[in-house]
């Protein structure tokens, strides 16, 4: 399984770097790109959904399972755990942005406007997206 199949399967693409790129996520309403996709050189296709989607879920949507984006696993007892893999200039422009979403709808509700439920759905999820990557790239705590 190349990229190029998931890419010609989402909406937005955008490239982000050698090998990386931002997509809608096909697993849930997506009006601005929150998928990361990541080509490794090793065969597998890394995805991960700022929003919070599972991998499984995100595959299932483009009609894929697990065995069209990992290669053969490296060695018998190899597990494929979780990398961070934004760097800290894309992190820092995904929390601008959704800094900004939470930042309109903020003002939105401050001038009385009435807000629908996509538009709260949209604030929970920037607000999970700034969490996230915090976390992502916070300093270990001393002491703990």
């Amino acid at each position: 399984m190349t990229v190029e199949v998931i890419l010609s399967r989402c909406d937005k693409v955008r490239q982000t770097g050698p090998d990386k790129y931002i997509a809608c996520c096909p697993a849930h309403e997506d009006r601005s790109p929150s998928l990361a996709i990541k080509d490794e050189a090793d065969g597998r296709v890394l995805l991960h959904c700022f929003a919070g989607c599972e991998t499984e879920d995100v595959l299932n949507a483009i009609g894929l399972t697990f065995s069209d984006v990992m290669s053969e696993r490296i060695e018998p007892n190899h597990s494929y755990k979780p990398t961070r893999w934004l760097n800290a200039r894309d992190a820092l422009s995904s929390l601008d942005h959704e800094a900004l979403v939470v930042s309109v709808i903020g003002a939105d509700f401050l001038r009385r406007k009435a807000i629908d439920d996509e538009t709260w759905d949209r604030l929970a999820s920037a607000t999970h997206r700034i969490s996230k990557t915090r976390a992502d790239f916070a300093p270990a705590r001393i002491g703990k």
